[in-house]
């Protein structure tokens, strides 16, 4: 038997080589991510994506970097009225009222993590494993803006649960030999 054969309508057959998505895909989905800054924007960037394609958001993520202070949490925690209506003003992220002030108030809950469990990653860790629907109850007990799709590709995108990658994507081996917590669960 030969390895598995990459299914032609998966994301890990119509990614690589492209332009936006390729990239993303070949170095970030999936791969596990502790940094502070680095969740708090996959977090940002899957509520944004709510509705929309995710090209879109590729396609805008140095807006949202930009107009989110490089996802400082302490930064975006502490904006108030006027940051809140420049960024309802900024043509290069999506200015929707509902996804800025879940944005800014998740940055907040983000920084409380700290004193509570020494982190985003370290809360992430304390709770890990969960199965999905566990996991959605408790970000939506936690977050706002936070439903299953949104809860299941933030935790994909970032290492904690399984299925980012088709098991026959290079890529997916390449995850799995960093010992990301769905592999260590």
């Amino acid at each position: 038997m030969g390895d598995p054969v990459l299914p032609a309508d998966t994301y890990c057959a119509i990614a690589p080589g492209h332009e936006w998505h390729g990239p993303y895909h070949d170095t970030e989905y999936g791969f596990p991510v502790d940094d502070e800054s680095a969740l708090f924007e996959r977090l940002v960037l899957e509520i944004n994506q709510a509705g929309l394609s995710w090209l879109t958001i590729l396609k805008k993520r140095d807006g949202f970097r930009t107009a989110y202070d490089g996802f400082d949490v302490d930064a975006v925690a502490n904006y108030g009225e006027i940051e809140r209506a420049r960024l309802l003003d900024d043509a290069r992220i999506i200015r929707n009222r509902l996804k800025v002030d879940a944005a800014i108030s998740n940055a907040a809950v983000i920084a409380g993590m700290r004193d509570s469990h020494g982190g985003f990653h370290e809360w992430l860790a304390a709770h890990h494993p969960l199965d999905k629907t566990a996991w959605v109850k408790l970000f939506k007990q936690t977050f706002r803006f936070t439903g299953g799709e949104i809860t299941g590709e933030f935790l994909m995108s970032t290492g904690w649960i399984e299925g980012a990658h088709h098991p026959a994507c290079p890529i997916a081996k390449e995850i799995a030999a960093l010992g990301p917590p769905w592999v260590t669960a």
